[in-house]
């Protein structure tokens, strides 16, 4: 029979989930000499371990930066110099709750593509993580692909690889009501040059870029990597606000249910009808916030009717408050949706003189 689950299925028009989380936590995976406590949690600058190369050092400084506030926490994971590949990391990993992977050294250790494929293998088992990584077409929602070439700060440039810690500390640190589309990164001075049209070209490729407007260094527009839309994912997964919002929203009922429902109740009409009331106030308090702007929450008539079928119920001759009431096993069918709210990233003004 295998462990009870909560399926929830992710689509631009269907959408279940229960209880506000708290987001923005960055995992990284360093290379240095391992410290006695491994993994370390990082809050501000005075818990980074003393031992560690003045880059690693740099590495985490750079990731709590964030952008309107700092990254909740950064969880550091330390291997040996030499070690072959990030498994023991990524073991851990596997259990811990995050939201954005980082590795400095990704690119150097050949490392990148292990990765996508970690994370695509995350996400398909329901741990909605993300990872930001240097010059990777991922084609997928669950990677952010850094490609500006060089980010100077002062006089040292440092590559994409080098600073993917910067960017994932920012991206954990935009609240959901907004984007990180034109965040400002004042520690730069500049940054590779590109002309309109190879800005345009790099984000519809998928690529997170940063520009110079002349005065200040900031995002192009908030994008991951994916780039190939399908009737389940469209456009709107190309958007970093969208999939972290749908992502908080995946977590939060699934956590929920989890914790608070499976299990623990008898699968009647009622207790159906008090998880649906739960639904519908947490959604009530996203649209306050500013998150979603509509939702609707409510059985999945459909569903329950073809399980109904499937155990020899008669559901030609019942009306949909039978189906809707009838008994189903241990299963519960919902059905919700919802409309997210994205941030202002184009205005149009024609102006007449």
């Amino acid at each position: 029979m295998g462990m009870p689950s909560v399926n929830i299925s992710f689509t631009e028009k269907a959408v279940q989930s229960v209880q506000r989380s708290d987001r923005g936590i960055v995992a990284m995976i360093l290379k240095d000499a391992v410290p006695e406590q491994n993994p370390v949690t990082v809050f501000n600058t005075t818990d980074i371990p003393s031992k560690l190369t003045a880059e690693n050092k740099y590495q985490i400084a750079l990731a709590l930066m964030g952008y309107v506030k700092a990254p909740r926490k950064i969880i550091v994971y330390v291997l040996p110099e030499d070690a072959p590949d990030y498994n023991e990391a990524l073991n851990y990993l596997e259990t811990e709750r995050f939201d954005y992977l980082v590795i400095p050294s990704v690119e150097t250790d050949g490392m990148t593509s292990a990765i996508v494929s970690w994370i695509k293998t995350q996400r398909q088992n329901d741990k909605k993580c993300k990872a930001v990584l240097p010059n990777t077409k991922a084609d997928t929602e669950g990677i952010v692909n850094v490609t500006t070439e060089e980010f100077l700060v002062g006089e040292t440039v440092y590559t994409a690889e080098q600073y993917c810690a910067r960017i994932a500390g920012l991206i954990a640190g935009t609240p959901l009501t907004i984007s990180c589309t034109y965040a400002p990164l004042n520690e730069l001075t500049d940054c590779t040059r590109l002309t309109r049209a190879q800005m345009d070209a790099a984000v519809d490729a998928g690529e997170f870029i940063v520009f110079n407007d002349g005065e200040k260094v900031k995002v192009g527009r908030g994008v991951n990597s994916l780039t190939t839309t399908t009737a389940e994912k469209g456009n709107q997964f190309k958007k970093i606000k969208i999939v972290e919002a749908m992502d908080m929203i995946f977590d939060d009922i699934k956590k929920t249910a989890e914790d608070s429902y499976l299990g623990k109740f008898a699968n009647n009409y009622d207790n159906k009808c008090l998880l649906i009331s739960a639904i519908g106030g947490y959604f009530e308090q996203l649209t306050l916030d500013g998150i979603i702007s509509q939702y609707s929450i409510g059985i999945d008539i459909a569903a329950q009717k073809a399980l109904l079928k499937s155990i020899g119920e008669d559901v030609e001759n019942m009306s949909d408050d039978e189906i809707k009431t009838a008994d189903t096993q241990d299963k519960v069918f919902l059905n919700a949706t919802v409309k997210i709210l994205d941030a202002i990233e184009e205005i149009n003004l024609p102006i007449t003189i």
